[in-house]
């Protein structure tokens, strides 16, 4: 079937039919952002975000089963990768050995109901620190750079994640994602979120110190 879009791919768990159910702000809307590093057992506190940490996957029962106890019923996983070999294509993105799905397969066996998302870009993970592939003169490259930008999308739905929410600045890279999606049975099983829905949180700017080494 040649379209780029699958509906029920918004509908497909029970929490985000909810969301688009209620006109109410309730807790159970909220995601917790979880920034992941490639050390197993880190802990490392980010300042400009008091409270809050890089973590590693060993470390994730201690930290989440708390909240989850408390209610908490989703969370966005931020892969802060700080051993791997980064390149550029930023091939560590969707390593399977690399913190991201690791942690989604380890938050999928320890806390079932759950609702992961995961964000969706290359920029941690090239040498470069561009969300894309580069030309020869530095500028970037489009296509390949929105074909990797969906592979990894859907290596993450492949893991486990119930939704991908992509926050490079490729033109063309939500219809590519969502082919990807359809493609490889996911595009009724996986929601794409909109960076808009991250971005308008009052917190961008000591939000983007997670990354710094």
């Amino acid at each position: 079937m040649d379209i780029s879009s699958i509906l029920q791919g918004g509908y497909h768990h029970p929490l985000t039919r909810s969301w688009q159910a209620k006109q109410q702000l309730t807790k159970s809307m909220l995601m917790y952002p979880i920034f992941i590093t490639d050390d197993p057992d880190a802990r490392v506190e980010i300042p400009s975000l008091p409270g809050q940490c890089r973590w590693g996957v060993n470390r994730l029962e201690e930290f989440l089963g708390p909240l989850v106890k408390k209610g908490l019923t989703s969370v966005i996983l931020f892969g802060v990768p700080l051993k791997c070999n980064k390149d550029a294509h930023g091939t560590p993105a969707d390593d399977p050995e690399g913190p991201v799905i690791l942690a989604i397969k380890r938050l999928r066996t320890l806390f079932p109901n759950l609702y992961i998302a995961t964000d969706v870009c290359l920029c941690e993970y090239t040498d470069h620190g561009h969300c894309g592939y580069l030309n020869e003169d530095g500028t970037i490259d489009n296509t390949p750079s929105v074909a990797r930008i969906a592979q990894v999308a859907v290596n993450y739905a492949k893991a486990g994640a119930h939704c991908v929410a992509p926050s490079d600045m490729m033109d063309g890279r939500i219809k590519a994602i969502k082919r990807g999606l359809i493609d490889a049975g996911y595009g009724n099983r996986c929601t794409l979120m909109a960076y808009s829905a991250k971005f308008a949180s009052s917190l961008y700017g000591p939000f983007r110190c997670f990354s710094i080494k």
